[in-house]
């Protein structure tokens, strides 16, 4: 009995270990729009702006906060990106609010196919990178310029435990589970 809980403790810390290794590259969960959220902004650079001083890389997560009915999220090419068509959509996304994992390096583009919405400036365009670049977001430090009350508040969520790093959420839940286990 007390090998099994010897050789569960062991599991336990090198699952815990190989989870914190992975929290190198820090991912982050981007609330898309920071406060204003997935609507119809107050200019057509909203989005635009607001990506300006962020990095997104691989393993990220966006966020769209959006109500289902008002607004969706389609994935499209570049060419229906900058004509607001829908010639060669990639996905569309009706539920809100939609997380999207980033699983490619590289450009990726979205706009809401609602009316006139894509027009209005309702749309998102993305660089992402293989590997993590410095970012205000991943190295917690104040954001600066427009949009960055979003990274900011993303910070102080995930200062106060709200929002994490990915590998610090697996840790986090996975660690009492494990304790539990071995324990009781």
């Amino acid at each position: 009995m007390a090998t099994n809980r010897l050789l569960l403790l062991l599991l336990v810390v090198v699952t815990v270990g190989h989870v914190m290794d992975g929290a190198d590259g820090v991912s982050l969960d981007h609330i898309v729009g920071g406060s204003l959220g997935w609507r119809l902004p107050p200019n057509v650079t909203f989005y635009e702006e607001w990506t300006r001083n962020k990095t997104f890389v691989v393993g990220d997560k966006l966020v769209f906060m959006f109500t289902s009915a008002l607004q969706n999220v389609l994935q499209v090419s570049q060419k229906d990106y900058e004509e607001c068509t829908q010639e060669h959509v990639v996905d569309r996304y009706y539920a809100g609010p939609t997380v999207l994992m980033i699983n490619e390096s590289g450009p990726h583009y979205y706009y809401c196919g609602i009316g006139l919405h894509c027009e209005g400036g309702q749309k998102l365009a993305i660089n992402v990178s293989a590997t993590p670049l410095p970012d205000p977001a991943r190295d917690g430090l104040p954001a600066q310029g427009p949009g960055a009350e979003g990274t900011e508040k993303l910070n102080n969520v995930a200062a106060s435990g709200g929002v994490r790093p990915a590998a610090a959420t697996v840790a986090g839940l996975l660690l009492p589970w494990f304790i539990a286990v071995l324990f009781v």
